[in-house]
């Protein structure tokens, strides 16, 4: 019952500003402006954390005149949620085994 976690994907999620516009979206679909005054970011620091997101393909982006709006795709955090998941059933499997390695 090996796992891994999508570490890249992780990596994405780190940052605070990108977790806090994800946490926000999650909530709602919002544009720019609404992210930049959420936030509190400049909207050159909001526009590369959303490109990151974008190609990351955790947010999807609907165009309404002239504002991009921006969602958040939920089968992207519930995969990492299920890995983390397994993980945690791994760990309680070698926790109740009292699975370990012995040293050389």
């Amino acid at each position: 019952m090996m796992t891994s976690v999508d570490t890249d994907l992780m990596r994405v999620l780190a940052d605070p500003i990108r977790l806090q516009i994800i946490t926000l979206l999650a909530r709602e679909t919002l544009c720019s402006t609404h992210l930049i005054e959420e936030t509190g970011a400049k909207q050159t620091n909001l526009s590369n954390h959303l490109k990151v997101l974008r190609e990351a393909g955790v947010v999807d982006t609907e165009p309404c005149g002239r504002f991009t709006y921006y969602r958040l795709k939920p089968d992207v955090i519930a995969t990492l949620a299920s890995q983390f998941a397994d993980l945690a059933e791994t760990a309680r499997a070698t926790a109740e085994n009292n699975v370990k390695r012995s040293c050389p």
